[in-house]
């Protein structure tokens, strides 16, 4: 096995080198999104720039933990092509550590990463995005630009059966709607009728629904000045559905799917989320075996280009591969945790083939 202090130096050696590539990619995203601000908040009066750069700073972390993977992969190549140029590497072969023996520090080190990064900073982050969309609603009156179709869909159960609402535009965390049509089902998912109005709130236990239009099969429509849809939700459910999965720390998520499944509401993306964090520490994992399959070359002739260059893609090849699979699993073409934990695994077993044709022949 593998010395106590020559444990101790490469898992050193790795730690900075990954904090400081990751470091360096926090202050670089701050930097872009404290631009963006700028402008986007350059007809807003009352507004400086000590507020908006407050606001990047609670805006950042949830999107450099987006980018974490990439940040272990350049710190891995990083003290690894360090500890081969300078023959480190090549005198620990010499004295009979084979690269299994050697890889055990880093991979240690980064499991560890990986599970600060979801016990700890995610949970922060998911706290600090809450309270910067807060402040983007008062700021611009919405978090992004609204693109495409902008109109409210909610699934809701009650003793009667599920319903379907659709509205146009609204308000008070969705406690107010506007434009609304509703499509109600008996307790076997049979039609019942559908309701237009033109506005709707939430009472206790009751949307009503005002100036509004009931049709029924094989009835003439009939015109009601409310009308009242029974529904299990309430106020604090319904605002659930306008919480991305990345405001939710890590810790809330499963109790968040619950409450949302309780509601008859999508919990896909939360179940996603949840399976997501829970992979990380693997998917940092395989990123440490990618970078060592292109960094652990002697370089006595030149190549380091084109040797980081070819983990950088390989890394990269990874990273499209989950963001496409989380993609299907989001859109519930694929379980939850296949789309997680899949792409983790897949990346990780060809690194251990690829290494073990390298060093073991």
């Amino acid at each position: 096995m593998i010395g106590r202090t020559l444990g101790l130096y490469l898992a050193g050696r790795f730690t900075r080198a990954i904090l400081s590539v990751f470091g360096t990619i926090f202050v670089l995203v701050y930097l872009i999104d404290f631009v963006e601000m700028l402008r986007r908040a350059g007809d807003i009066a009352n507004v400086t720039a000590l507020n908006l750069a407050f606001l990047t700073f609670l805006r950042v972390p949830a999107v450099t933990e987006q980018i974490l993977p990439f940040a272990t992969l350049g710190g891995a190549m990083l003290a690894f092509i360090s500890l081969t140029r300078r023959l480190e590497l090549v005198v620990a072969r010499s004295a009979g550590i084979s690269v299994w023996q050697f890889l055990m520090p880093p991979l240690a080190i980064v499991l560890l990463i990986g599970v600060a990064s979801v016990t700890i900073y995610n949970p922060l982050s998911a706290l600090m995005k809450q309270k910067a969309d807060a402040i983007e609603i008062s700021l611009f009156g919405r978090t992004e630009p609204s693109q495409g179709d902008t109109s409210l869909w909610l699934r809701q159960r009650s003793a009667n059966g599920q319903s379907i609402l659709r509205a146009e535009k609204s308000s008070d965390a969705g406690t107010r709607l506007g434009g609304v049509s509703a499509f109600v089902f008996d307790l076997s998912n049979h039609f019942v009728e559908r309701i237009e109005a033109v506005r709707a709130h939430l009472e206790a236990g009751a949307w009503v629904l005002e100036q509004a239009r009931l049709i029924r099969p094989g009835e003439e429509p009939r015109d009601l000045d409310t009308y009242r849809l029974p529904t299990y939700l309430s106020a604090s459910q319904i605002s659930q559905s306008f919480v991305t999965p990345e405001a939710v720390p890590f810790w809330s998520l499963p109790d968040f799917v619950d409450r949302t499944r309780a509601a008859g509401l999508d919990a896909t993306p939360y179940r996603l989320k949840y399976q997501v964090l829970l992979a990380r520490p693997l998917l940092l994992l395989a990123m440490v075996l990618i970078a060592a399959c292109f960094s652990l070359r002697f370089f006595r002739f030149g190549g380091v280009a084109q040797t980081v260059s070819g983990g950088v893609a390989a890394g990269f090849v990874l990273y499209v591969i989950t963001k496409l699979v989380t993609d299907l699993g989001g859109a519930g073409l694929i379980s939850p945790v296949v789309a997680a934990w899949g792409p983790a695994l897949a990346g990780g077993m060809l690194a251990c083939l690829v290494l073990l044709y390298l060093e073991d022949g």
